[in-house]
């Protein structure tokens, strides 16, 4: 059974959810400039330089659901559920429209401060996200975006500035959401464009970004404990074992090396340290990160307090280059597994996943763990008496939701809570998308912007309120 305090709930992003993108002194950040369309992924990449909204594109983030004005009911509706805890995020350009900013924006501040007295009013735990997915777009035009050590400052007195202004509200903290991403789209994850000039060098420069990154983790983590000692800082993967296509010794040997391109990062913020394979790559490959004196005392000294992780899906993976023709729609190369079923945008449905990621993460680390994002992207469609029997959701967070247990129950897995992806629909991060929906909870709004952003319960909503009361006894 799982503890008397286990933390249901559920997530958002504020650069998927607020929308009011320029409102309230909020100035601009890299996610409010993903185009719809063919470009998106050279936009994330960081291979196609776009520093302002252009004509012909659209970007879904500019509106998104207009959780700017809607918190209030959206909120109301996580309590109707009983989470216990809801993820969130700050966005860093409505504190600092800049990012470094002689000072911050009050404005700004005030907003957050009524959504976590909205929460403290229901006994909703806040779970907060310092980044994600979140640059300032000044940061990136003066500095190169997480490419320059300066990053680090600005960072820690924008961590230190919310974390001092919410301490009674907030406990629990993540520094980066799904920090591996910086190697996968790196203008998402860390602002960073590449130059004429960086071609030959990308990786070189991403992992320099990640450096910084990882410093700026550490030293929050540190901040945040001498704010206040009963802080729990999380550090946070985007997660999904990779399984060997067969038992060929080369496939087995690619999954472990694409496992450890994410684990790479949660092992420096949760052992302290760098791990001896990647020190070896970036002596192999001829890579120069650049580190000051006190940085690898940082890293050692203020370790998170707890690893969370993100999982939506398995990945199969093979040594052989030409097994990738029937590649999946995940953003990390995947081969299609045939054992497992596929949602309609070609993510495979594998609960038994999460079961055996939670275990290769607990064995790994020894560490409280959290599940920050779970969910099923679908089309849903409200049938003739406006209802969304989203059956198929149900189905897949039952499964997921029992391969935790499992986890915990059988295996003794240590953790702390479960919120799922997209509690309410809200734009796709990978695809920008609204008809990818994720929610409890439908909001009438199209791909192109188009509709009067209602809320409307779906059958999970129900389905889900009963869980969380039962502790997750109750799960059909």
């Amino acid at each position: 059974m799982l503890d008397k305090n286990f933390l249901w709930g559920g997530a958002t992003a504020a650069n998927q959810a607020e929308g009011a993108v320029l409102r309230g002194g909020r100035g601009l950040s890299n996610v409010d400039l993903l185009p719809m369309g063919n470009e998106r992924s050279s936009v994330a990449l960081g291979d196609h330089k776009m520093l302002a909204w252009e004509e012909g594109y659209y970007y879904p983030a500019k509106d998104a659901i207009d959780m700017y004005d809607n918190y209030l009911k959206d909120i109301h509706l996580f309590a109707e559920m009983g989470f216990k805890v809801y993820r969130m995020s700050i966005s860093w350009t409505r504190i600092f429209p800049n990012g470094n900013d002689d000072q911050p924006n009050e404005e700004g501040l005030k907003f957050y401060e009524k959504i976590f007295k909205e929460l403290k009013k229901y006994n909703i735990e806040p779970l907060v996200t310092i980044a994600h997915f979140d640059v300032p777009v000044s940061l990136i035009k003066n500095f190169g975006g997480w490419k320059n050590r300066k990053l680090i400052d600005f960072y820690v007195r924008y961590a230190k500035t919310i974390m001092e202004r919410y301490d009674s509200y907030v406990n629990y903290w993540l520094t980066f959401n799904e920090i591996n991403i910086l190697l996968h789209q790196p203008f998402v994850g860390g602002g960073i464009i590449f130059e004429e000039e960086d071609r030959d060098n990308k990786l070189e420069i991403t992992y320099q970004a990640a450096h910084h990154q990882l410093v700026a983790s550490s030293k929050v983590t540190k901040l945040s404990h001498e704010i206040n000692n009963n802080n729990m800082v999380g550090c946070m993967l985007a997660g999904g074992s990779h399984y060997p296509y067969s038992c060929n010794p080369k496939d087995y040997q690619e999954a472990i090396k694409r496992d450890r391109e994410g684990y790479f990062f949660i092992d420096v913020q949760a052992r302290g340290k760098y791990p001896k394979y990647a020190l070896k790559k970036f002596e192999r490959e001829g890579l120069k990160i650049k580190m000051e004196s006190d940085d690898i005392d940082i890293l050692a000294n203020y370790t998170v307090d707890f690893v969370s992780f993100s999982y939506y899906c398995s990945r199969t993976v093979s040594a052989d280059p030409d097994k990738y023709k029937s590649a999946t729609g995940n953003l990390f190369p995947s081969i299609k597994n045939e054992n497992l079923p596929s949602t309609e945008w070609g993510w495979q449905i594998d609960p038994l996943g999460l079961r055996n990621s939670l275990n290769q993460l607990y064995d790994r680390y020894q560490k409280p763990l959290f599940i920050v994002e779970n969910g099923l992207g679908a089309n849903d469609e409200l049938n003739d008496d406006g209802e969304i029997n989203d059956d198929y959701r149900i189905d897949y967070l039952k499964k997921h939701i029992q391969a935790f247990k499992d986890a915990v129950e059988i295996d003794g897995v240590e953790l702390i809570g479960y919120t799922t992806w997209g509690c309410i629909d809200l734009i796709s991060a990978s695809t920008g998308q609204m008809s990818k929906r994720y929610g409890f909870i439908y909001v009438d709004k199209d791909d192109h912007g188009n509709g009067t952003l209602l809320r409307t319960k779906k059958k999970s909503f129900y389905w889900y309120k009963k869980v969380i009361s039962s502790n997750g006894e109750i799960l059909d």
